[in-house]
């Protein structure tokens, strides 16, 4: 009786297709590339590509200059940069720049992050909570009370593109906080820029927001 093997899965998906990976670990490598990232939670079966052709897929990376940052136990990945040294590489991914009320907003969820995996809580904001906490820098973004309404809304909405802030399906103005952001900000980022933020709040509020991010971080 002759033994059956299934049949390995073709890689050659088009006529002039030269491609050496089959069909799901291409989807994988094609949703690093376009990011923001990708986990477990929005794309499951990707995810377990990742984690079962992992080195391919690095090595894809690698050839293009980027590093794949991947956590086992939050289930997330994405692309970055490689640390090329003094070899004038090509930049491939697009940075986003950032505004002073993004930074302030970036931080401010990634505190609450820590905090409600302190409380084993998911990690849960609502905009007007967000508004408020962002208040507290009005004097250094905006003169205009409804200009500066609109930054933060604008701030929020680049945030939610980049799959940082998740919509809540059952709620309109909250959102979850996505655990990417644990990787993107390292502690000594976190207290850099909570130095410098502090330094920027007005002083009869400062205290109240010291209190705050010393507890959180």
């Amino acid at each position: 009786m002759s033994s059956f093997e299934p049949a390995a899965e073709p890689t050659q998906l088009f006529p002039s297709d030269s491609g050496e990976l089959p069909l799901e670990t291409r989807r994988a490598l094609v949703q690093l590339l376009a990011g923001p990232s990708l986990d477990a939670r929005r794309h499951p079966n990707l995810w377990s590509v990742l984690v079962r052709d992992e080195a391919p897929i690095r090595n894809r990376l690698s050839e293009l200059f980027l590093d794949l940052v991947m956590d086992r136990d939050l289930q997330i990945a994405f692309t970055r940069g490689a640390q090329t040294g003094e070899l004038d590489a090509p930049v491939l991914l697009r940075r986003a720049q950032l505004t002073f009320l993004d930074s302030v907003l970036l931080l401010h969820l990634r505190q609450r992050l820590t905090q409600a995996d302190a409380q084993g809580e998911r990690a849960v904001v609502a905009q007007d909570e967000i508004l408020e906490h962002l208040r507290l820098y009005e004097h250094s973004a905006s003169t205009d009370r409804a200009g500066f309404s609109k930054k933060v809304r604008a701030s929020i909405e680049k945030i939610k593109e980049h799959s940082i802030l998740l919509k809540i399906r059952s709620s309109e103005d909250r959102f979850e906080i996505s655990p990417t952001l644990k990787l993107l900000f390292s502690a000594e980022e976190i207290q850099a820029l909570t130095g410098l933020y502090r330094r920027m709040t007005p002083p009869e509020e400062a205290e109240p927001a010291q209190q705050e991010e010393d507890a959180e971080v």
